[in-house]
């Protein structure tokens, strides 16, 4: 298959034309750039146009006659009409910046624009530039950065996921606060159903009740469902593995089910192992009891290490990834270095991340930030702010913060919650990789790693913001990873809960219509209070202003009539004469404008 695979790649590759070089664009047609220019000055021609058609429709639409009767009527109107017009449209425009302001946290953009771009754009004939053929080079761009974003979004589980009857349970008791999003138990149960069901689970009934517990929404029916497998099956793994997670209210209780679970784990592992061979429904057994067998081990290590048996799950998770080394997209080497920090058994770590912090093995922030605190703990006791100004940094200590950097660039979310800037909550069962949830799934778990490590925060807190300047603005490129992605803050904010503030990286600029509303609030708003307090004052600013509107349209036609057809009928000799005239007119203008007209 493979062999025919490559086959059928090459002939579509032989076939398909040359790609261009990268950077570089194939040469347009004389029609594609006729397109793009009318494109591009559409929108002038249609405003010139709009200009010539009310400079010719001014005399049948009377436009001065209507001019001055508005302006009789301006200065007809009393101070509390000026009242009632700038009250009223100060609270219009601050209810418009109220509902954009809360649209823009919500959803991160404004929905004026977002408005103007999806329906008035089509109107304006901006579509036709914008929509590219399927073959040609944007659409190849834009297929491509889709790609990379939807790559770089990948919701990961996270290797440190908390018990939902013993931990995330107990919270929602004390608190009320729901810490798990219904997206992030969707996740989870798309999880247990690719982890633990297979074609052949209608051969055992108990198998099969179990494939229906793992669809089910409401944890009740789930728990009573594990309760009838194991009345058809009483070695049913995946029962007590359920059990374990949402019915235990303890450590000691999810424990005690799982090395139930562990039993009936190995005895229908040695099974499927004997008879793997048989046939494809075979294999596909023994890949879910394998998964099942994993499963079980890596949750007693962890049950070990939150009950203070650190030694043994550490031995747990050595014995796991010695027995099961293809099963690295678990990521049980995060787990292990968490438990190896515990023990303050720096040497291990670092042969851990030596294997594991490779360019060819997907990052975390688990990785980056260890390698940063191991680094950071050779100088962190003796590091000082104001003698590093004095006589520079040495050698480690660069090597420690260029560390900071690299971490910091990887996630930028992570020193907020370590330098308990932000508050911590309990970690969602997944997160996304150099997003907000995996910032707090780090730091809940290695905060007291820092903590114990003498300087090591007061190092962060001096040297983390420095990453920023490292980094190109705007993000298209990185300096030592990919550029961070633009689409962490909407995943984030489905797996974290609505009580907690998302951190977002970079810091979006508010859009352009919340300072117009707000600006346009306030000043409607103390042009109101002013008219309202000073009527006298506001009705006398009014009518000098409609007084000069009026005084600089008549200046400006006397101009015309005074000084226009003298100007061009005379020679070049009395010009200056004329414009002297101009000027007299001008200034007798000034002192009396009525008795020109």
């Amino acid at each position: 298959m493979a062999d025919g695979d490559g086959l059928g790649e090459a002939t579509a590759a032989a076939a398909s034309p040359p790609a261009p070089a990268p950077g570089l664009s194939p040469p347009l047609g004389w029609r594609e750039r006729l397109r793009a220019g009318l494109a591009g000055t559409g929108a002038s021609l249609w405003f010139v146009a709009g200009l010539g058609l009310l400079y010719a429709l001014r005399v049948p639409l009377r436009l001065c006659e209507n001019l001055a009767a508005v302006t009789v009527f301006l200065n007809s109107l009393t101070p509390k009409f000026y009242v009632a017009l700038t009250g009223t449209s100060s609270l219009i425009s601050g209810l418009i910046f109220i509902f954009e302001w809360w649209y823009f946290h919500k959803h991160g953009t404004s929905f004026i624009e977002q408005v103007s771009v999806s329906h008035l754009r089509p109107l304006m004939g901006g579509t036709e530039g914008s929509i590219s053929e399927p073959g040609s080079p944007s659409s190849s761009r834009e297929s491509e950065t889709s790609r990379q974003n939807l790559s770089e979004c990948k919701v990961w589980r996270n290797p440190l996921n908390l018990f939902r009857g013993a931990e995330y349970r107990r919270y929602t008791w004390v608190t009320g606060k729901e810490p798990l999003t219904y997206y992030d138990m969707n996740l989870s149960a798309q999880d247990h159903q690719t982890f633990f069901t297979c074609d052949t689970d209608f051969l055992r009934p108990s198998d099969t009740v179990m494939q229906k517990a793992w669809r089910e929404r409401n944890p009740p029916a789930r728990i009573k469902a594990a309760y009838q497998a194991l009345e058809l099956n009483n070695d049913c793994a995946t029962a007590y593995v359920l059990l374990a997670e949402e019915e235990a209210t303890t450590i000691v209780d999810a424990e005690r089910l799982f090395k139930q679970a562990l039993k009936a784990g190995e005895t229908i592992y040695r099974r499927s192992q004997q008879c793997q061979h048989q046939s494809p429904q075979h294999e596909a057994q023994l890949r879910r009891d394998t998964n099942v067998l994993v499963y079980i081990k890596r949750r007693l290590a962890m049950c070990a290490r939150k009950l203070g048996r650190i030694r043994e799950a550490v031995k747990i998770m050595r014995d796991l990834m010695k027995e099961f080394p293809p099963l690295t997209m678990l990521n049980i080497h995060e787990n292990l270095l968490e438990s190896l920090l515990e023990l303050q058994a720096y040497a291990d770590v670092q042969a851990v991340l030596a294997k594991y912090d490779d360019i060819s093995l997907p990052k975390s922030a688990a990785i980056c930030y260890t390698a940063a605190l191991l680094k950071t703990r050779t100088v962190s006791d003796k590091f000082s702010p104001e003698t590093a100004s004095r006589r520079g940094l040495s050698t480690a200590e660069i090597n420690a913060v260029e560390a900071i950097h690299r971490a910091v660039e990887f996630n930028p979310h992570v020193p907020k919650y370590l330098l308990e800037m932000k508050s911590l909550i309990l970690p969602p069962e997944h997160i996304l990789k150099r997003g907000d949830s995996e910032a707090i799934a780090y730091a809940f778990f290695h905060l007291q790693h820092w903590k114990r490590i003498e300087g090591a925060l007061n190092l962060l807190q001096c040297t983390w913001e420095g990453t920023f300047r490292m980094i190109p603005y705007p993000l298209e490129k990185g300096h030592l990873f990919y550029p961070y992605p633009s689409c962490t803050e909407t995943a984030d904010r489905e797996l974290l809960p609505p009580f907690h503030h998302v951190s977002v990286y970079p810091k979006k600029e508010l859009p352009f219509f919340i300072h117009f509303t707000a600006g346009l609030c306030s000043s409607t708003a103390m042009i109101a209070l002013l008219t309202h307090q000073f009527p006298e004052i506001m009705g006398v600013f009014a009518k000098a202003s409609t007084l000069y509107w009026e005084e600089s349209i008549a200046r400006d036609q006397h101009m015309k009539r005074a000084g226009w057809a003298s100007y061009t009928s005379c020679s070049k000799g009395t010009q200056d004469a004329v414009l002297m005239k101009i000027s007299w007119n001008m200034d007798s203008w000034k002192t009396s404008p009525t008795s020109h007209l």
